[in-house]
């Protein structure tokens, strides 16, 4: 405030304006209020150990909330991926080194250069390429829980995967089919260079349903969701017609062309046995008379060897039946993965990956078991191709019964055969 003297106004002196400050408060009054001050901010600090971080807090800025550390890795426990390595391990062994005998017995003697043998070498030369090129991609996985190999190795493998799959039921599909032709069409038609023809088509259409996965349509995801690159959920309309395409020439079709030719071998086989059975005169009295057997007081029974007709095809159903077991879980799977969004994203879906994958690789080794134990020719082959100290395959007891062709029927009469 200004406060203008009266008396300098009176006496005529120069005017001059003075300021009048507040008067200080007196020392024990300033004492008395920094202190009651003190015990305010005292009342209002956190416990002790905390001052210096909130004024920390307060003079810098809080930083942002760190974001949640990522989630596992898919996998499986440490028992079953034990279990996983060992499994795969030996049927890896198995598959290699069984199939690579079946293809150098095929290779290396000319007697067994047969249409049929040299479509079971083909089969055997894809399930020893799979066990080769495949498995072992799938054992550093099961052991690793990622894919370790790169995005373009795993078009690659998934290309070779398909392409071997699709091989191996071609060829079971051309055996099913001649030995269809053979027992019930009576033709036989199928010579060693019409198989040959029919391995390098097989082979050509096999190459051109996979080859499209190396190019990267449809793109696959990458592992770790499964023990290798295999179809993961789409909602594209291309991506599921490509799965679908593949799945039915892999396993649809040829399951159903098999069953179909399996069926109608079996009711002929039957209709064959009944045949036999109610012909048991064996031979008509018009040929004994020609053969100077009228002395006979009871008609001659002539024992057929039946087990010619059925023991290749006992081989290719039980191949068709390991083929069944194998594959159909990997089919249902392929397809369950790309339709079903909440099956490909469940926490299981590696574990049933790797079982479904160990399944579909026991398939190969099983295959050159079953050439040793139900084909005589491949079980001599195979003992003379291995060294002495390794002789270690049982000895099976082999058929020596002779042959008749199965669509040899010689007429005795106007009513009367004999098969």
């Amino acid at each position: 405030m200004l406060h203008v003297g009266k008396e300098e106004e009176e006496r005529g002196g120069m005017v001059r304006p003075t300021l009048s400050a507040p008067a200080a408060p007196p020392p024990v009054q300033t004492a008395v209020h920094a202190a009651l001050v003190g015990l305010l901010n005292l009342s209002a600090t956190p416990p002790p150990g905390g001052m210096e971080g909130n004024a920390t807090e307060s003079s810098s800025p809080r930083p942002p909330p760190t974001a949640a550390p990522p989630a596992p890795a898919p996998g499986v426990g440490l028992p079953l991926q034990v279990f996983f390595c060992l499994a795969l391990v030996v049927v890896l062994l198995m598959a290699l080194l069984g199939n690579v005998v079946v293809c150098l017995m095929v290779y290396r003697r000319s007697a067994m250069r047969s249409a049929i043998n040299i479509l079971l070498a083909s089969l055997a030369l894809a399930d020893a390429l799979l066990a080769a090129l495949s498995m072992p991609l799938a054992l550093v996985t099961v052991v690793t829980t990622r894919w370790v190999f790169g995005d373009t190795f795993c078009r690659v493998s998934a290309m070779l995967f398909w392409l071997l799959v699709v091989e191996g039921s071609a060829i079971l599909l051309i055996i099913s089919v001649d030995r269809f032709l053979i027992i019930v069409q009576k033709q036989d038609r199928l010579s060693p260079r019409r198989a040959k023809a029919l391995v390098v088509v097989s082979w050509a259409l096999a190459f051109a349903l996979a080859f499209p996965l190396a190019l990267g349509h449809p793109s696959l995801p990458v592992a770790p969701r499964a023990p290798q690159c295999v179809f993961g959920y789409s909602p594209e309309a291309a991506h599921r017609g490509y799965v679908v395409t593949l799945t039915l020439a892999f396993f649809f079709v040829p399951f159903a062309v098999m069953l179909y030719t399996f069926l109608g071998i079996l009711s002929t086989l039957r209709h064959n046995a009944v045949r036999v059975h109610s012909h048991t005169d064996g031979i008509c009295l018009g040929q004994a008379s020609k053969l100077g057997l009228m002395s006979l007081q009871r008609p001659f029974q002539m024992h057929i060897d039946m087990g010619f007709k059925t023991r290749a095809f006992t081989t290719i159903l039980i191949l068709f039946s390991v083929f069944t077991v194998c594959w159909a879980p990997f089919a249902a799977y392929s397809l369950l993965a790309t339709f079903s969004s909440a099956f490909y994203h469940k926490d299981g879906f590696f574990q049933t990956s790797a079982w479904l994958l160990w399944l579909c690789y026991l398939r190969p080794a099983l295959n050159p078991l079953i050439y040793y134990w139900q084909i005589k020719k491949f079980r001599d082959a195979c003992l003379d191709l291995m060294p002495k100290y390794f002789k270690f395959l049982p000895q099976l007891p082999g058929h020596t019964k002779r042959r008749i062709q199965p669509s040899a029927v010689y007429v005795c009469g106007e009513h009367r055969s004999v098969v």
